[in-house]
């Protein structure tokens, strides 16, 4: 029985820290005032292909995947802190609004102002963001 309560207590504290970030509170016209006003970046978490079928006009890509490699190659590290400003705020997206929660929670660690949005692409087209011109 003790093994048992303790493999659940395992299993919740990994479940806990997981996903610790939360989607942010700040609205979409605020998001949009903050971006207006350069006070905020727009990061598209999504991975190259999802980003190649459609994605928002003042998004920069940084694929979820290369954020998990940041603590394990220098180089990625340095590419994706090229791009990133901990003088802004960082706001997040993805397709749905889960990934941004894991991108939160590398980010934040290192320092970030990161905020990840619930809405994803499509809710965020829907709300008025530019999207992109395709070539």
């Amino acid at each position: 029985m003790k093994a048992c309560c303790y493999a659940l207590a395992v299993v919740l504290a990994v479940a806990g820290t997981a996903l610790a970030a939360e989607h942010t509170d700040d609205s979409l016209d605020k998001v949009q005032r903050n971006l207006a006003e350069k006070k905020a970046l727009l990061i598209d978490v999504r991975e190259p292909d999802e980003w190649k079928r459609g994605h928002l006009k003042q998004a920069q890509l940084v694929p979820l995947s290369e954020l998990k490699q940041m603590s394990s190659d220098p180089a990625v590290r340095a590419k994706v802190e090229k791009n990133l400003s901990k003088e802004r705020i960082i706001y997040c997206h993805c397709a749905s609004g889960f990934r941004v929660l894991s991108a939160a929670d590398i980010l934040g660690k290192l320092g970030y102002d990161v905020r990840p949005l619930s809405s994803g692409f499509s809710d965020l087209q829907e709300s008025g963001f530019p999207v992109a011109e395709q070539p």
